[in-house]
């Protein structure tokens, strides 16, 4: 009877030590790194850790020379971290290297070797979609150029021309390629060597010539939506839509800067995420003249089919799938990842964005009626009329907005479509005819540029 008594004690004491145990392993467990990735672009680059539980970093920045030092608490070395060497390209603008190493016990810090100044923002994203716990960091430069001047200066060379259409090429010859893994970024070159680059000498005040090319300038931006982080709508074979819908902005851009006096910037030429207020921003710092957002349609039901036109409405959506649609595309932000933070004071920026004029509105239905017009006559149209919803990102107060969505990705026939460049020619042609006889019958007025 002692010994029985004694093991039922012996039991209950392992017991009481077991939750204990189970608590002290669970916070000791070092959280799973899933997977790391970097966007590099002109504008900025992006690096992302995705994690199985939230991650805490700290960071700071040296100069002569320029790294960018990152600290992530309470996290082991892993394979998968290691990768972030392979990951930087070599024609990445801001990172010349990184190196990865167990700085302490509980702490691993990442070195990025700088090419030039940068402003970096950290910050963390809550799981969303597809996606988990996110550490995100953007590298900034230190200095924002003037995007008016580099709209001149960068079109007016071969070189940038050529790389535009050596780029063109890369992503038709991605698209056209069926099967495609979704919500994967390219695949990277192997790493740059680790010594930072001198940083390129400031640009140069713009001459007379060149302001008087910019005045004479007719400015359309152009917006191809989603990209980085965010991949858009993925249709039935696995095309995503900021692919196919980024192939077309830069033929239309090459189309439109065909146009004697007419300029297209792009609020991103490569695969990098822009916010949605950023898109806007960028259209009103160069001056648009319109705003076109193209996207690749999706919906609950592989049939639907057909390409349409959208403008602004602030009186609500005019049909229930317009609503859907506007509701899809303004939840990009939250895919493809905002430095909420950053906004300094995120009431004057829902003022700013709320300022849409009657008069916008007015000319955006005429732009957009126009570019549905052509459209039609390159393949079926969802509705023969321009719609009308609350769009985020065509809530610039005084520029001529419009969204076209070029077909619906998620159904099999349009996919098909999207992926055959003749039918992207046709479409760019289309709406090409449409901006320049909007121009024809709606002449900009002259402006005065502050440079």
């Amino acid at each position: 009877m002692n010994a029985r008594r004694q093991a039922l004690r012996q039991m209950g004491r392992l017991a009481l030590l077991l939750p204990a145990w189970c608590i002290a392993s669970a916070a000791t467990a070092s959280p799973v790194i899933v997977a790391v990735r970097v966007w590099p672009a002109k504008d900025y680059t992006r690096v992302t850790i995705e994690s199985d539980a939230a991650l805490a970093a700290t960071h700071l920045l040296t100069e002569a020379p320029h790294r960018l030092v990152v600290d992530i608490a309470g996290l082991q070395l892993s394979p998968e971290l290691r990768e972030l060497v392979g990951k930087v390209r070599p024609d990445d603008p801001f990172i010349a290297g990184v190196r990865v190493g167990q700085y302490q016990p509980r702490v691993v810090r990442l070195v990025f070797d700088l090419r030039q100044p940068v402003r970096p923002e950290l910050f963390t994203l809550a799981p969303v979609g597809a996606y988990r716990h996110r550490l995100v960091f953007d590298l900034f430069p230190a200095e924002e150029a003037d995007p008016l001047l580099a709209l001149i200066r960068e079109r007016e060379t071969a070189a940038q021309s050529a790389a535009a259409a050596d780029a063109l090429g890369e992503l038709i010859a991605r698209i056209e390629q069926p099967g495609e893994p979704p919500l994967q970024p390219p695949a990277e070159a192997p790493a740059a060597p680790p010594l930072a680059a001198a940083a390129p000498p400031p640009p140069a005040p713009p001459t007379a010539a060149e302001r008087q090319r910019v005045d004479r300038l007719v400015i359309v931006a152009l917006d191809p939506g989603h990209g980085g982080e965010d991949p858009g709508a993925i249709g039935p074979s696995g095309l995503r839509e900021k692919d196919v819908v980024l192939a077309i902005a830069l033929a239309l851009r090459e189309r439109l800067d065909a146009v004697p006096g007419m300029r297209a910037m792009l609020t991103r030429d490569a695969d990098f995420f822009v916010p949605l207020h950023e898109r806007v921003r960028k259209a009103r710092r160069v001056q648009a003249d319109l705003f076109v957002s193209i996207h690749a349609d999706a919906f609950m039901r592989p049939e639907a089919r057909g390409a349409s036109v959208f403008a602004l409405s602030t009186r609500g959506a005019s049909s229930a799938a317009a609503r859907w649609i506007a509701a899809k595309e303004n939840a990009a932000d939250a895919v493809g990842g905002v430095n909420s933070r950053a906004v300094k004071d995120p009431q004057l920026l829902q003022t700013l964005i709320d300022m849409s004029t009657a008069a916008q509105i007015k000319d955006s239905l005429r732009l957009g009626g126009e570019v549905l017009a052509r459209i039609g006559g390159v393949g079926r149209l969802h509705k023969p009329q321009v719609e009308q919803a609350g769009f985020a990102v065509l809530k610039a107060p005084d520029i001529p907005s419009i969204l076209v969505e070029t077909a619906f990705i998620s159904n099999p026939d349009e996919e098909k479509l999207l992926r055959d460049a003749a039918y992207r020619e046709r479409l760019v042609e289309a709406m090409t005819a449409g901006i320049r006889r909007y121009f024809a019958r709606n002449p900009p007025l002259a402006r005065q540029r502050l440079l």
